[in-house]
């Protein structure tokens, strides 16, 4: 029997997909991939960051602190309560009583509005924070996801391989049965196909790790089925191919940002509300006492009859309390924000350096990333393809060694898994750039 047909056929094996093996290959070397995606009712990237904003425990405890920092803005707006103090004082074995009730209101002359607006910076904060963890959220789905497409295309790939390898191996046993062939070029095939066997099952332990771990960012469990519609060159493709907004000024407008120079404005307004506390303040008061005293005598009363001696007194008071700040007028606490403020300033030069360091190197890796990519043409992927094909057929000539095949078949999967990186490099770079620049549509 030739060889050219034999070759023929191991070709063909190494473009089919892997739903067209055929005899030779068992359920050990049936495709794995394919359990990964679902064209129809998988999840897209889209779908996959919808879900995240909306169920990611993290994220939604974050929010939670801008309702904290609203219930404080509330609360910030009340005055202080007045006091009402009630008293009952009796003699011992006496008939003498007194009833007295005191009543004090703060009149909280300059204190709430400092109040009032340190709150409302508050919320600033936490909205930006906020905004911060689902800029970050966002990055870490895209990431991800992107991770589990190349995993799932190089499994694919070498599916693909596994499947050609056992045909190949299942028509060279039975050639070196008939002693048509060597059994070495038999038993060279059949390592190969451990060795991508193998290859293949650690490539699906990756890509079932990363898709449990997009599975903990979407907010789900581990063990719910999750499944993907797209593949990597599609979104790659669409990824690269949206525009990317540029910087207004040298800093772009991030949440991270913003939240630092949020924080510098409550810095500067609790340096307000500190010296606003420290001044004087006015309280008002006042007071009702009823008395009832009287003696153990009798006197004369207004008609001349004898009475005891007994009167009940209506009293009334009120005045009003100022408390001056002779030694403690806040200065500690003004210190204390002023020091701050310094803090918060640095910080907010710290996130403007981060941010504009970020978007520079984002930008370069995304233009290298995009040139590199464009390298793998389909020219090249095909010249690839092709040279195997010669390697093959002089080894159909009798020039080469199955070894020069089995080599060549490996470059060529190198070739492939290359392509795979530069389209994760080119995902990725794109994803970093514009999460520098604080793009989370």
């Amino acid at each position: 029997m030739s060889r050219r047909p034999l070759l023929i056929m191991m070709l063909a094996a190494l473009a089919a997909s892997p739903a067209s093996a055929q005899t030779g290959q068992t359920d050990e070397h049936a495709a794995m991939a394919q359990r990964f995606v679902d064209p129809v009712n998988g999840l897209t990237l889209d779908q996959a960051i919808a879900r995240a904003v909306e169920q990611e425990p993290g994220l939604r405890a974050t929010r939670s602190g801008v309702d904290i920092a609203r219930g404080m803005q509330q609360q910030a707006g009340l005055r202080p309560n007045p006091t009402v103090t009630f008293s009952q004082l009796t003699e011992p074995a006496g008939t003498d009583a007194q009833t007295r009730v005191d009543f004090n209101w703060p009149l909280d002359l300059f204190r709430k509005d400092g109040r009032v607006n340190t709150a409302a910076r508050e919320v600033d904060v936490a909205q930006q924070a906020s905004a911060d963890r689902e800029r970050l959220l966002i990055a870490a789905v895209r990431m991800k996801f992107g991770d589990v497409l190349a995993a799932i295309r190089e499994l694919s790939i070498t599916d693909d391989l596994v499947a050609a390898t056992a045909r190949q191996y299942a028509l060279l046993a039975a050639r070196a049965d008939e002693g048509a062939i060597p059994r070495l070029d038999r038993d060279m095939v059949r390592v190969e196909l451990q060795r991508l066997t193998a290859d293949r099952l650690l490539q699906a332990g990756h890509a079932e790790h990363d898709l449990i771990e997009l599975k903990r960012l979407l907010g789900a469990s581990a063990d719910v089925p999750l499944t993907v519609r797209e593949d990597l060159e599609e979104v790659v493709a669409r990824e690269t191919a949206k525009d990317v907004p540029r910087t207004q000024g040298d800093t772009p407008s991030r949440p991270d940002v913003a939240e630092a120079e949020a924080r510098v404005s409550v810095a500067d307004a609790r340096i307000d509300q500190a010296r606003r506390d420290g001044r004087f303040d006015v309280s008002v008061f006042g007071m009702y006492m009823r008395m009832d005293s009287g003696y153990a005598q009798r006197g004369f009363g207004p008609e001349g009859n004898l009475e005891p001696v007994r009167g009940v007194f209506h009293n009334l008071g009120g005045g009003v309390m100022v408390s001056l700040p002779l030694r403690d007028g806040r200065q500690g606490e003004v210190a204390a924000a002023e020091a701050q403020r310094v803090g918060a300033q640095a910080q907010l030069e710290a996130a403007r350096l981060t941010a504009q360091t970020e978007v520079a190197a984002a930008r370069a890796r995304d233009g290298h990333a995009r040139r590199a990519l464009a390298l793998y043409t389909s020219e090249t992927r095909n010249l690839a393809r092709r040279n195997l094909d010669v390697v093959s057929q002089t080894y159909d000539a009798g020039r080469m060694t199955l070894l020069d095949v089995l080599n060549e078949r490996r470059r060529y999967l190198d070739t492939e898994r290359a392509y795979t990186n530069a389209l994760r490099e080119a995902y990725e770079a794109r994803q970093a750039l514009r999460t520098a620049l604080g793009d989370v549509r």
